[in-house]
C-alpha cells in the first residue's frame, strides 16, 4: 500500500490550487509551490472562489505555499508530487527535468494535463522518475467533479499506476478511470468532440443560444449548463486548445477536420470573452437597475447580450413528460426529427456522437464501459454513450444511421454480427459489458452496497409510495426515498412508521439512504400551499401530526438507526436524519433546516431536537445554561442556513458525537449497515419512551429576541423574517416557561405545530411559497 503523508502541487493557477484543496479536504497536507510569489496568490483565490474548493474554510492551514526555487528541498519530503504548471510541453519538461533531481525511491511524480504525452514529458528524466510518472489527469474544479483519468506511459511501473489508482479512489474519493496515451485521453476527446457536435448541428438547422441549451441539457441527459454553460466553464480559450490538441495530434485527416476551431467560439476569444474566467463568454451576468443578478445571452449575429428566451417546441415538451429517463426523453425528439427542427438537431448530436464513441472503442479505452464512466464522472452525464446505444437499443440505431446513409461503426456491426444486441447485460444484479467478442463481469466490491443492485436481486422488503424498505445482509434494513424531486409527502412518512414496526419485529437496525442525487428537499411545497390557500387547517395539522409520529417512531425504535444522507438534505429530509444514533454525511450533503426561508418555521422535530442537541452540548461543556449553544442552533435554523459540504454541518452546529463524513460516496450504504452493527456489538441502549428537554425558557427566549431585534435593524431580517424567528425563538426554548424546566417532547411537538399552522395563515409566507414554487428561489418580502 502506498501512503500519501504529504504531497507537493507544482503551480499555483486554478487547477494546481484547486487540487492542493482537494488534497487538504482528504487530510493531507500539501506544499503548493510557483515562482515569485504566486503560490501566495493562488492560495489567496482559493479563499474567495465560488462554489468553495474546500469542505471546510480551517482547511486551508493544511496547505504551505513556497517558491519553486527557494524551498525546492521540501520536495524530498513529499510521496507525491503532482505538476499542474501551464499546458505548454517545454514549460512543463522544464519542471520536470528540476523533479528528477528531487525524485526518490517510493515516490510518485504526476502531470495533471488534460491531454498531453507523459512520454513527451518525462522524455528526458531518469529511469527512475519515469516507471514511477504518469498522467492524473483531475477535472476541474476537483472537489465537484469525480473523474481522475490515470495515464500510464511506456515505462511506468504496473504497481505504481494501481498504488495511484487505489489512493484516489479511497482517500481522494475519486472516480478512477484508466486511459490509453492519446491525444486528450478519454473524456475530454469524446466531450470535445460532443459539443462540436451541438454547434455544427445548431448552425445547420437554425436554432438560437436558448434552443441548444433547452435540448442539450438534462433531457439529453447531460448537466444544466447544456453546451454553452459547459464552454463558458470549461473556458473558450482551453477548448479551442482542447480541438487543436486533438486536430494536430491524430492521422486520420477527416478526424482531424472534425475538431476544426468554430468560428464563433474564436471570434469570441479573440475578443477575450472566454467565458466564466473573463466575465462572460457566451452568458454574461449582469446586475438590473433594480440591483437583482440577471443571466443575458450572446446574440451571434450582433454580438450583444440580449434578454433570455424560452425554447417553444411541441416535441420538447413531449420530451420532457417522457418517464422512461434520459432514453424516453432523447426517443420523444427522436421520433419528432421529421416535423421538428429541435428534434432533428437532437438526431444529428446524438448519432453524432454515438458514431464517434464506438469508432474510439479500443483506442481511446479498451472497454465501454471506461468510456461510459469517463463521460458520467467528468461531463456530468446521466448516461455515457455506450449506456445510451443499449437504451435506444442497439439494433434500432443501428438500423437508423443505415437508413440515414451512415456508417454503422465498425464495433457494433461486428457485435451485431454475432447475434450480441447490447454494450452491458445485468443477471440478477450482476453486470457484464462486452468486450473483444464475449462478456466481462464488472467484479463487485464488498465495501460498495448498492441498492439498485439489491433491488434487482429480490432483496425488496416492501415498496410503497416512492420508497422501499431493501434487506442489505446481516439482517440490517435501509429505507429508501426515490420520490420524485426529492420532496417527501404523506406516503414516505407512513413508509417511515411501517419501516421502524418492521425493523423492531425482525431486523437488527435500520440505515436511512438513497442512491438518488439528494436525500430529501423537505415537505411536498405544493401540496402545503393549496391547503393553506384552502383554509383546510385540519389537513394541514394531520400533516405536521404524521410527520411528527414518523420522527418519534424512529427515535423510540429499539433498534440502531442510521442515516446517510446526501446532496439536498433539507427540512424534512434533515428532520428524518437527526433522530438517528449517528449520521455519516456524504462529503456533498448540503444539510440545514431551511423553513424559515419560505415563511416557516420546522414543525417535524427538528426544534426539539435542536434544543435536545443545545442541552446536550451544554452538559458536555459543564454549562448549566444552554443559551450559548442554542444561540448558534438559532442563527442557523433562523436565517435558514444550509451547509456547504458534510463538513460545513459542524459549523452549523448539527453535528453530534459519533457522526462523520464519508469521502467516498460508493461505500456511504456499507460504512451505514456497519455502524448500526457496530452500535448494536457495543450493546444498544434502548431510548427512552417519552424524554424531556431541560429549556432555556422566558430567560432564553428574550436573548434571542434581542438578536432578532438587532439583526432586523442591521437590514439582515425583513419584518416577516423577525415574525418567524420570533415564533422560533419561543419553540426553541419551551414557550413561556422558567429557564431550566424540563419540559415533556410532547410539549415541543405541539409548540411547533401550533407555531407552524399560524404562519401557514400568513399571506406573507403563502407568498413566499408561491415564489419558492414557481422560480425554485426565496422571496425577501
Amino acid at each position: 500500500m502506498w501512503n500519501v503523508r504529504k504531497a507537493a502541487v507544482i503551480g499555483a493557477g486554478e487547477t494546481g490550487a484547486s487540487i492542493a484543496a482537494h488534497l487538504a479536504n482528504a487530510g493531507i497536507p500539501c506544499l503548493l509551490l510557483d515562482r515569485e510569489g504566486r503560490a501566495a496568490d493562488g492560495l489567496a483565490r482559493l479563499k474567495g472562489t465560488q462554489p468553495p474548493p474546500l469542505y471546510d474554510s480551517a482547511f486551508i492551514g493544511r496547505i504551505r505555499v513556497g517558491d519553486m526555487e527557494r524551498d525546492f528541498a521540501q520536495l524530498a519530503e513529499c510521496d507525491w508530487i503532482i505538476e499542474a504548471v501551464s499546458e505548454e510541453l517545454d514549460v512543463k519538461r522544464g519542471v520536470w527535468s528540476c523533479l528528477d533531481e528531487a525524485w526518490k525511491p517510493g515516490m510518485i511524480v504526476s502531470s495533471s494535463t488534460s491531454g498531453l504525452s507523459i512520454d513527451e514529458i518525462a522524455a528526458g528524466c531518469g529511469d527512475g522518475l519515469r516507471k514511477h510518472a504518469m498522467v492524473t489527469h483531475f477535472f476541474n474544479p476537483p472537489r465537484y467533479l469525480k473523474l481522475v483519468e490515470i495515464v500510464p506511459g511506456r515505462d511506468t511501473d504496473r504497481q505504481a499506476v494501481e498504488a495511484a489508482a487505489l489512493f484516489c479512489r479511497d482517500r481522494l474519493g475519486k472516480g478512477v478511470v484508466e486511459a490509453r496515451n492519446t491525444p486528450n485521453f478519454i473524456a475530454n476527446r469524446i466531450g470535445a468532440y460532443a459539443l462540436l457536435a451541438a454547434l455544427a448541428a445548431m448552425e445547420k438547422h437554425g436554432l438560437t443560444i436558448d434552443e441548444t441549451e433547452a435540448v442539450t441539457g438534462p433531457v439529453l441527459g447531460r448537466p444544466e449548463s447544456a453546451t454553452f454553460g459547459t464552454l463558458d466553464r470549461i473556458g473558450l480559450d482551453t477548448f479551442l486548445q482542447l480541438c487543436r490538441s486533438v486536430r494536430e495530434n491524430v492521422p486520420d485527416p477527416m478526424e482531424a477536420a472534425a475538431f476544426a476551431a468554430p468560428p464563433l467560439v474564436e471570434r469570441l476569444a479573440e475578443r477575450g470573452w472566454l467565458g466564466e474566467k473573463s466575465g462572460g463568454g457566451f452568458f454574461r451576468r449582469e446586475e438590473s437597475a433594480q440591483g437583482e443578478a440577471r443571466v443575458r445571452v450572446l446574440d451571434p449575429r450582433t454580438m450583444a447580450y440580449v434578454p433570455r428566451s424560452k425554447a417553444a417546441s411541441h416535441a420538447l415538451e413531449a420530451a420532457k413528460r417522457a418517464d422512461e429517463g434520459t432514453a424516453g426523453k432523447v426517443r420523444a425528439l427522436l421520433e419528432a426529427a421529421e416535423r421538428d427542427r429541435l428534434g432533428a438537431f437532437v438526431r444529428d448530436v446524438v448519432d453524432d456522437t454515438l458514431i464517434y464513441a464506438a469508432e474510439k472503442l479500443g483506442e481511446i479505452a479498451d472497454t465501454p464501459i471506461e468510456i461510459d464512466r469517463a463521460m458520467r464522472w467528468g461531463f456530468n452525464w446521466e448516461e455515457g454513450p455506450f449506456e445510451l446505444w443499449d437504451a435506444l437499443g442497439v439494433a434500432e440505431t443501428a438500423a437508423r444511421l443505415e437508413a440515414r446513409g451512415r456508417a454503422v461503426p465498425a464495433p457494433v456491426a461486428a457485435m451485431l454480427e454475432k447475434g450480441t444486441t447490447s454494450f452491458y447485460l445485468n443477471k440478477a444484479g450482476s453486470l457484464f459489458y462486452y468486450s473483444h467478442g464475449y462478456y466481462k463481469y464488472v467484479e463487485e466490491k464488498p465495501e460498495e452496497i448498492s441498492l439498485k443492485v439489491q433491488r434487482a436481486r429480490g432483496r425488496t422488503i416492501f415498496a410503497e409510495d416512492g420508497t422501499e424498505l431493501i434487506d442489505l445482509g446481516d439482517d440490517v434494513a435501509c429505507l429508501e426515498f426515490r420520490s420524485r424531486h426529492s420532496a417527501l409527502g404523506p406516503g414516505a412518512l407512513a413508509a417511515v412508521r411501517r419501516s421502524a414496526e418492521e425493523v423492531e419485529r425482525n431486523w437488527r437496525g435500520l440505515v436511512l439512504a438513497n442512491e438518488g442525487r439528494d436525500f430529501g428537499v423537505g415537505a411536498n411545497l405544493r401540496l402545503l400551499l393549496m391547503e393553506a390557500e384552502n383554509g383546510e387547517w385540519a389537513e394541514i395539522d394531520l400533516l405536521i401530526r404524521e410527520l411528527q409520529a414518523s420522527v418519534r417512531a424512529l427515535r423510540r425504535l429499539p433498534r440502531p438507526v442510521v442515516a446517510a444522507p446526501r446532496g439536498k438534505t433539507l427540512g424534512v429530509g434533515a428532520e428524518l436524519c437527526m433522530p438517528a444514533d449517528r449520521i455519516l454525511f456524504a462529503t456533498e450533503t448540503y444539510f440545514g433546516l431551511d423553513e424559515t426561508g419560505i415563511g416557516l418555521i420546522p414543525a417535524g422535530g427538528g426544534c426539539l431536537a435542536a434544543a435536545a442537541l443545545a442541552r446536550e452540548r451544554a452538559d458536555e461543556a459543564g454549562l448549566d445554561d444552554a443559551t450559548q449553544p442554542l444561540t448558534r442552533l438559532f442563527e442557523s435554523i433562523a436565517m435558514a442556513k444550509v451547509s456547504e459540504s458534510g463538513h460545513d454541518a459542524k459549523r452549523l452546529g448539527y453535528w453530534r458525537g459519533g457522526d462523520a463524513v464519508l469521502m467516498r460516496d460508493e461505500t456511504r450504504i456499507y460504512e451505514a449497515k456497519n455502524a448500526v452493527l457496530e452500535l448494536e456489538r457495543r450493546g444498544y441502549a434502548v431510548p427512552e419512551s417519552e424524554r424531556r428537554v431541560a429549556v432555556g425558557g422566558r430567560e432564553t427566549a428574550a436573548v434571542l429576541k434581542v438578536a432578532v431585534s438587532v439583526m432586523r435593524r442591521g437590514g439582515f431580517m425583513t419584518e416577516h423574517d423577525a415574525r418567524v424567528a420570533g415564533k422560533l425563538a419561543e419553540v426553541l426554548t419551551g414557550g413561556s416557561v422558567p429557564a431550566g424546566t424540563a419540559v415533556s417532547e410532547q410539549s415541543l411537538f405541539d409548540l411547533e405545530r401550533e407555531a407552524f399552522l399560524s404562519l401557514c395563515g400568513e399571506p406573507l409566507t403563502q407568498a413566499r411559497m408561491r415564489h419558492a414554487l414557481l422560480t425554485g428561489k426565496r422571496l425577501r418580502n
